[in-house]
């Protein structure tokens, strides 16, 4: 039971360096009067209308977006080299631990769906579109952090 309960944690943990967008620069540290504004943090970074939610739209655009910043060749393929040059290691290690390795393959692997070893993007998106589906969990075609917060807890 609790194997059924960890593969889609692992899931949505993995899927994070889909949710993540290149080029973020660190918010400044926020001082003792104020907290920092996660507006454009998350799932909020692709509310481009800045109406605070993400419909679909806004959604599948940045993750087109997304594909062709981490697309560094422009082959209109990912490899896994690719898909996960900008994740960090763990602690100060430079390298990505055993356990990060397992689980980047394994997400590329999933995303691979004819598995000839690339991610199209056709590939990405569909996973893309599954990650919003997830998060939506009203079913209206719009999400923000709240719901997307409440869908992972839903998950554990």
């Amino acid at each position: 039971m609790l194997k059924l309960l960890v593969i889609p944690a692992a899931a949505l943990l993995l899927a994070a360096p889909a949710l993540a967008a290149p080029g973020d620069t660190p918010a400044p540290a926020p001082t003792t009067t104020d907290r920092p504004s996660r507006g454009n943090a998350g799932i909020m970074r692709y509310d481009t209308n800045k109406d605070g939610v993400v419909d679909r739209a806004e959604w599948k655009a940045g993750q087109e977006a997304r594909f062709k910043q981490l697309d560094t060749n422009k082959d209109g393929k990912l490899t896994e080299a690719e898909l996960f040059a900008r994740t960090p290691a763990v602690g100060n290690s430079v390298l990505p631990s055993d356990r990060q390795v397992e689980r980047q393959s394994a997400y590329f692997q999933r995303l691979d769906a004819n598995k000839d070893g690339v991610v199209t993007l056709e590939e990405f998106m569909t996973q893309a579109d599954r990650n919003f589906a997830r998060c939506d969990v009203n079913k209206d075609g719009r999400t923000d952090t709240a719901e997307c917060r409440q869908a992972l807890q839903r998950n554990r």
